[in-house]
């Protein structure tokens, strides 16, 4: 059973960190590529909602195994057109038939899932022929001693964050996973401190 802290006051920090104006403009170079059904892993506060284009998207579902989290989704602002639909559920086990979704959007999620590896391997089997998976990832730095500090705080961090992790590889996982993402944009966040700042981001597709 989550305690206090979990239940009442980490869904409003995470909601607040990853609603930062660095990362809000993240999302906005990814989400409006989606098109067609579309599933996003851990919506979380639903802060990704306000970037969909009715005009390309049937429909947009997410998933989150938080209940909190889930209510906040279910009541962020998007345009009004945009059939959406929120779900309890974990990415390393969708409740969705294969080939159900002709996108899948994944924005600062990889870092706090249980398994990143299952979590791919799912998305990549609730995408249909030609499907897109659309990422936005924090993780581990190619500086060695940014990527040296990420490993030593990481485990106070991961309690702390909810599971955030600091030091998971982005591009290396998508590839390991059978995902083939290109091209690959990379950066820090702007203003970010490096050792959470390391950003990744783009389009794969199964191969």
């Amino acid at each position: 059973m989550a305690n206090f802290y979990e239940k009442h006051i980490l869904p409003g920090l995470l909601t607040c960190a990853c609603g930062s104006p660095a990362i809000m403009r993240q999302r906005a170079l990814v989400v409006p590529q989606a098109q067609g059904k579309v599933l996003e892993l851990g919506i979380g506060g639903g802060l990704n909602l306000a970037f969909y284009d009715p005009r390309k998207v049937e429909s947009v579902t997410g998933v989150d195994p938080s209940p909190e989290l889930r209510a906040k989704a279910m009541a962020a602002p998007h345009d009004p057109s945009l059939a959406v639909r929120v779900e309890a559920g974990a990415a390393e086990a969708l409740p969705f038939a294969d080939q159900s979704f002709d996108s899948v959007v994944c924005t600062f999620t990889l870092c706090s899932v249980s398994d990143p590896a299952r979590a791919l391997a799912e998305a990549k089997r609730v995408l249909k022929p030609g499907g897109q998976f659309l990422f936005c990832e924090h993780g581990l730095s190619p500086e060695p001693q940014v990527a040296k500090w990420q490993r030593r705080l990481d485990p106070v961090w991961s309690r702390l964050a909810g599971g955030c992790h600091l030091n998971r590889p982005v591009s290396q996982t998508l590839v390991a996973a059978g995902l083939r993402p290109s091209p690959v944009e990379k950066a820090y966040l702007h203003k970010a401190p490096k050792i959470a700042g390391w950003v990744e981001w783009g389009a794969a597709q199964p191969g």
